[in-house]
């Protein structure tokens, strides 16, 4: 009876649904939102940085959090190799635009190279099927400001011109997350 509930237990594992972000070969989903770029907000489209060339997409937790200061401070300082790649960069949280405005004309951060979006309601994440988690009651980020918001898993996609997505880099450091996107889209140059 203890091997059957044990199988049991274990066919029920494996069937559940494995939550995963889009692998290569996919198609990345169109997207527009507000963005920040030098704390200066604009509209953002995907479709339309696809029509110039390679896009890097990251998706990080929060503006101003240990790890996300660290990834954009290397985003920006590698933007020059990034356009010499003829790839754009964009990154995505759940941060509102107001959050983002300041986050992007940190000299210590986005260093008003980096282009940051916006996306408050999670729906940009999920339809690249990154990872959502609830975030912390009283949380606060490295200024001391209060963190109000869900957190979107650290995820970079590379998408071609033609949309699809040709690495999918999740699971490193933020600084590694940098150096493997830049190599990724040094190889397609």
């Amino acid at each position: 009876m203890k091997s059957f509930l044990l199988s049991f237990v274990a066919a029920a594992v494996i069937a559940l649904p494995v939550f995963a972000a889009l692998e290569t070969g996919d198609t990345a989903p169109n997207f527009e939102a507000k963005a920040s770029l030098a704390g200066k907000v604009f509209d953002y489209s995907l479709q339309n940085a696809l029509d110039a060339g390679l896009v890097v997409i990251y998706f990080y937790p929060s503006a101003y959090t240990k790890g996300c200061n660290i990834q954009a401070h290397e985003f920006a300082v590698n933007m020059d190799k990034f356009i010499a790649a003829s790839a754009s960069v964009i990154g995505v949280s759940l941060d509102s635009i107001e959050r983002l405005n300041d986050f992007s004309a940190d000299p210590d951060y986005c260093a008003d190279k980096l282009a940051v979006a916006a996306d408050p309601t999670g729906a940009i994440s999920r339809s690249y099927n990154v990872a959502i988690r609830e975030g912390r009651e009283g949380m606060k980020d490295s200024r001391g400001v209060d963190v109000n918001h869900d957190f979107a898993e650290r995820m970079t996609f590379i998408v071609m011109p033609n949309g699809e997505i040709v690495e999918t880099i999740g699971g490193v450091s933020p600084m590694e997350n940098v150096q493997k996107s830049l190599k990724a889209v040094q190889r397609r140059q």
